[in-house]
């Protein structure tokens, strides 16, 4: 019971550090920003299988300072068994373009698939998603040059079941891979991801995480530090 509470209290320990010391590494390195995404979702799930989730959010950049974008996202998953899921998502976003001589607003579509698999090694939760991802910006002419931005994106993640308390903490690296017409392909981006959710009997669950975000094969990669808020409301199809 004592190396249980050990953990917990370095965790809590960890987590609130990792939020502290964001500010001053950003300020300190002008390749670093620090950002914080704020979203609030509604999940339905129809039955076993079937699940939807409708999701706002809010991301601030340039040391949370500025609007950097925000966006409406709908996603269904399908679960094929305990372990596996398929599922994708379709995202409209409002990217706040203050950059160069023409800014403003930009509209984008952006689209993703998924498989998932995941499964248990004692009080482990892993966790295994690689992603397809397309985005294009409306209203422009691809034959002028524009192409989608597209991704491969694999992310893995572990959750720890501490017994008796709701704070389980989850780990998650991911890796993007950017593809398009052109030379600009190649690993382009690594996350890094701490954070835990808590549930609220009949409220729905929050989450907090902090996240820490590279550029990969640039001249000066951009360092991003983020922190996160999410809160989900999960209704239920009573109808069996």
């Amino acid at each position: 019971m004592k190396s249980i509470n050990k953990l917990q209290s370095g965790y809590m320990v960890l987590i609130a550090t990792l939020m502290m010391g964001t500010s001053g590494i950003s300020q300190s390195v002008d390749t670093d920003d620090l950002e914080s995404w704020t979203s609030i979702g509604l999940k339905y799930k129809l039955n076993k299988k079937w699940s939807f989730t409708l999701e706002e959010q809010l991301r601030l950049d340039e040391n949370i300072s500025e609007i950097s974008k925000y966006f409406t996202e709908l996603d269904a998953e399908y679960s094929i068994s305990k372990s596996f899921d398929i599922g994708g998502g379709l995202r409209y976003i409002r990217n706040n373009d203050n950059e160069g001589n023409i800014q403003g607003y930009e509209n984008h579509l952006r689209f993703h698939v998924d498989a998932t698999y995941k499964h248990k090694i004692n009080a482990f939760s892993l966790k295994y998603r690689l992603r397809y991802q397309n985005k294009n910006e409306l209203g422009v002419d691809n034959s002028e040059g524009d192409y989608a931005n597209q991704n491969i994106r694999f992310k893995t993640s572990v959750e720890y079941d501490f017994k008796n308390w709701k704070l389980d903490p989850e780990f998650s690296a991911e890796i993007f891979n950017h593809f398009e017409e052109g030379d600009d392909n190649g690993f382009s981006k690594y996350r890094f991801t701490l954070g835990t959710d808590y549930k609220i009997k009949d409220y729905g669950k929050i989450g907090l995480f902090y996240r820490m975000e590279k550029e990969l094969n640039v001249d000066l990669p951009e360092t991003t530090h983020i922190i996160g808020f999410k809160y989900t409301y999960t209704i239920k199809n009573n109808q069996k």
